[in-house]
C-alpha cells in the first residue's frame, strides 16, 4: 500500500557506501545516525504492517455487521407481513437491528 512512496529500506540505507573525502563527516557519526534511521524505518513498516491487517480485520467485520442488517431487516419484513400486529418478537428484532447500526454506523446516542 505505502511501497511504492517509500524510496528505501533499512536493507538499502544499512548497506549504503559514502566516499571519504579530505573534508568528509566523522564516519562514526554517520554510521550511528544511519542506525538510527535503520530503526525507525524498521518499526514504522512494522506499524504499517499491523494498521494494513487492522484495517483488514475492521473492514471484514463490518461487511458481516452489514450482512446481518440486512437479513435482520428482510425477516422483519417478512414477519410484519405474515402478521398484522406486531410481536414481542418484532420487537427484540428492531431492538437488535437497531444496536448493530449504531455498531456499524457509530450513532451512539
Amino acid at each position: 500500500m505505502y511501497s511504492d512512496k517509500i524510496y528505501l529500506t533499512p536493507e538499502e540505507i544499512l548497506n549504503k557506501e559514502f566516499k571519504v573525502d579530505a573534508k568528509g563527516y566523522r564516519p562514526q557519526e554517520v554510521d550511528k545516525y544511519l542506525d538510527m534511521v535503520i530503526r525507525d524505518y524498521t518499526e514504522f513498516a512494522n506499524i504499517i504492517k499491523h494498521n494494513e491487517l487492522t484495517i483488514k480485520d475492521l473492514t471484514e467485520d463490518n461487511q458481516k455487521l452489514k450482512a446481518e442488517i440486512r437479513s435482520l431487516r428482510e425477516k422483519l419484513i417478512a414477519s410484519t407481513e405474515n402478521s398484522g400486529e406486531a410481536s414481542t418478537s418484532n420487537v427484540d428484532l428492531l431492538k437488535r437491528i437497531s444496536n448493530l447500526e449504531k455498531v456499524v454506523f457509530g450513532k451512539y446516542e
